[in-house]
Order: C-alpha cells, then sequence, then structure tokens
C-alpha cells in the first residue's frame, strides 16, 4: 500500500517554514558534532597549488621570513615557502590527524629544520614571530580572529587571506586567481589600513 501525503499549495509562508525546520535541523547537527570539532574555524578545504603560490608572491615572502599559516591543512603553504623562497614555516592545525600527517610529510621531505607544525587551536597559539600569515577561512572566522592578528603581529608584517575578506580592514591589495572565477586574494599590511 503506498501513502499519499496531501500536497499543499506552494506559499511563502510554506517556503518560510520549510526554510526554518532546514535551518534548525542544521543546527542540531552541528550541536551534536564531537567537542573536538566544535571550535573549528572552517571546513577542511585545499588551496591548490597556484593560489598557494600566488599568495605567498603577493606577500612577497623574502628567505629568512617566518611565514605562518593559521589552519595548515596538508602543509602545502609551509613546504612552498620553505622550497620555493626558502623561509621558515610554521602551521598550526587542529586535527591531530592531519598535524600527524604533515608532520610525517615534512619529515618525508627533508625540511623538518625549516618548517614545523603545530597541533592547536589558532586562537590560543602566539604567532607574534611571524612576517607573512596565511589564512583560508570564513569571514566570520576572519572577524574573530582579527583582534589577536592586530594585536600580535609586529609593524610590517603581512596578511594574506584567500576568498575571503577580513572584516575592518582595508587591503592593500585584491587579486583575481587565474581559473578560479570570483575568488581572491586579499593582502593586508600591518598594521592594517582600517575600512569605512
Amino acid at each position: 500500500m503506498t501513502v499519499r501525503f496531501p500536497r499543499f499549495p506552494r506559499s511563502n509562508a510554506h517556503r518560510n517554514i520549510r526554510f526554518a525546520v532546514l535551518a534548525l535541523s542544521a543546527a542540531a547537527i552541528a550541536a551534536a558534532q564531537p567537542a573536538a570539532y566544535s571550535n573549528k574555524l572552517a571546513p577542511y578545504v585545499t588551496s591548490p597549488q597556484r593560489v598557494v603560490d600566488r599568495m605567498l608572491e603577493l606577500a612577497n615572502v623574502k628567505a629568512g621570513e617566518t611565514v605562518y599559516d593559521l589552519g595548515c591543512g596538508d602543509g602545502r603553504v609551509l613546504i612552498t615557502a620553505a622550497q620555493r623562497f626558502n623561509a621558515k614555516a610554521v602551521g598550526i592545525e587542529i586535527s591531530d590527524k592531519i598535524a600527524g600527517q604533515t608532520t610525517d610529510r615534512i619529515a618525508r621531505l627533508g625540511l623538518q629544520d625549516q618548517v614545523k607544525v603545530i597541533k592547536g587551536d589558532l586562537r590560543e597559539a602566539d604567532f607574534s614571530p611571524a612576517d607573512v600569515v596565511v589564512i583560508y577561512l570564513l569571514t566570520g572566522s576572519n572577524q574573530e580572529i582579527r583582534p589577536r592578528l592586530e594585536k600580535l603581529l609586529k609593524p610590517g608584517a603581512r596578511v594574506v587571506s584567500y576568498s575571503y575578506a577580513v572584516p575592518g580592514w582595508k587591503a592593500s591589495r585584491i587579486d583575481k586567481t587565474d581559473g578560479h572565477a570570483g575568488h581572491l586574494i586579499y593582502l593586508y599590511d600591518m598594521p592594517p589600513v582600517q575600512s569605512k
């Protein structure tokens, strides 16, 4: 026996109710996540290598400078900074598993004297030694860490953000990535110019 549900006319009220149910469901799923993932600032998405290269070029990374990648994932920013720009690199990664895999990859490449991964929450990490900070976080997450960037980074340091602007800051340069329609790279010089 097939059960048929009556079809209701589609109205804005019904759409709003369906949207509210979906939003509440999404909120319930997010609340039910294990505590280990409740403090993540962005989903794990790797940056294409051409974007990594362009971010570090825009930041004008020089040999001997220190690059921090906040949410370093597989370490491609760190590895590129070390291999291509002869920079020191430090990554902050919240996931034990990803931090371990990235540390192993760095060791296999023989870069452990130049590159380090710290397992931790970037909201609590000390990245004051950074000459360049790379972020690929959501806009709200950028806004959340903005006060720490302003407090910890020295004058002349640069912040490079992929895809998402830092609210309240005016970028010194905005670059469109090739092949990624709509994706931008934002470069900020410290201390940042406040946007109006």
